[in-house]
C-alpha cells in the first residue's frame, strides 16, 4: 500500500498564540473523498492552512506529500503548493484578464513554456469541467457557479494528488452547489484525493465521502453509517432501514 499523502500525529495547532486544534491525528490516502464538518471557528479552515504551509504546526508529527510540515525551510513551501490544487470560496480569479489567460498565468508560473502543449493543457481542464470554448470570458461574466468551475480548472491544472477546497460551495445556489461536489466527485474517482470543508450537512447524505468532525479543538473520524441531520425530512422509503 503507497504511504498515506497526510499523516498527522499528536499535532496541535496555535493561531495569535491561541491553541485552535489539540491532539489531531488524521490520515488521507490517495484518491479519498473527505469532508470536514463542523462549527464556524471550530478550526476546519485553519487545519487546510496548516497543509499547505501558511500555518505552522505547533507541536506532533505533520507530514504532507513527502514534506516533513516541522522542518520544512520556507523556500520549499512553493513546491510543496505546487503539488496541490487549492479551491477558495470566493474565487480569486484575477479579474483583469480572461479565463484562458488565468489559466496560463498558472502554468507558465509552474514551469511550463511550450505554448502549444500550454494551450492544449488548458483546453483539456475546460472540458473536464465542463466549461469548453468559455476561454474567451472575462470572470465578471460568468456565474458563481461558473467562477467555480474555472477556480477547479486552476486547481487540476498540474494534476495534483491532492485537492483542498474550503467551502467551495458556500456562495453558490443549492443546485449549483451540488453539480460542484459531483464535480470533485468525479475528479476524486479519477485518482485526486479531495477534502473539502463544508457548512451543508445535505451534501454529505446525497454525496457520501468519510467525514471528519471538528469540535473541541479535536477532530473525529464519523461512522460511515451516520446519516445528517438536513433541511428536508426524507421518506422512510427513501431511507430505506432505520439506523440500528
Amino acid at each position: 500500500m503507497s504511504e498515506p499523502l497526510i499523516r498527522y500525529q499528536n499535532v496541535s495547532v496555535c493561531q495569535q498564540g491561541l491553541e485552535i486544534l489539540e491532539g489531531v491525528n488524521f490520515e488521507l490516502n490517495k484518491g479519498e473523498f473527505v469532508y470536514l464538518i463542523g462549527k464556524v471557528g471550530s478550526g476546519k479552515t485553519s487545519f487546510l492552512k496548516t497543509i499547505y504551509g501558511e500555518l505552522e504546526i505547533q507541536s506532533g508529527e505533520a507530514e504532507v506529500m513527502g514534506y516533513n510540515l516541522r522542518t520544512i525551510k520556507q523556500k520549499h513551501i512553493p513546491e510543496l503548493r505546487r503539488q496541490l490544487g487549492i479551491v477558495f470560496q470566493d474565487f480569486q480569479l484575477l479579474t483583469d484578464r480572461t479565463v484562458h489567460a488565468n489559466l496560463e498565468f498558472v502554468l507558465r508560473a509552474t514551469g511550463w513554456k511550450n505554448k502549444v502543449d500550454i494551450h492544449m493543457r488548458i483546453e483539456e481542464v475546460l472540458e473536464q469541467v465542463g466549461m469548453s470554448g468559455k476561454g474567451y470570458k472575462m470572470p465578471n461574466e460568468l456565474s458563481g457557479g461558473e467562477q467555480q468551475r474555472i477556480v477547479i480548472a486552476r486547481a487540476i491544472l498540474n494534476k495534483p494528488e491532492l485537492i483542498l477546497a474550503d467551502e467551495p460551495t458556500g456562495n453558490l445556489d443549492v443546485e449549483t452547489g451540488r453539480k460542484i461536489v459531483e464535480l470533485l466527485r468525479s475528479i476524486s474517482e479519477s485518482g485526486s484525493a479531495v477534502m473539502m470543508t463544508t457548512h451543508n450537512l445535505n451534501l454529505l447524505n446525497e454525496y457520501p465521502g468519510k467525514v471528519y468532525s471538528f469540535e473541541n479543538k479535536r477532530i473525529t473520524c464519523e461512522t460511515p453509517e451516520q446519516e445528517y441531520a438536513s433541511t428536508e425530512q426524507p421518506d422512510e422509503e427513501e431511507t430505506g432501514q432505520s439506523l440500528e
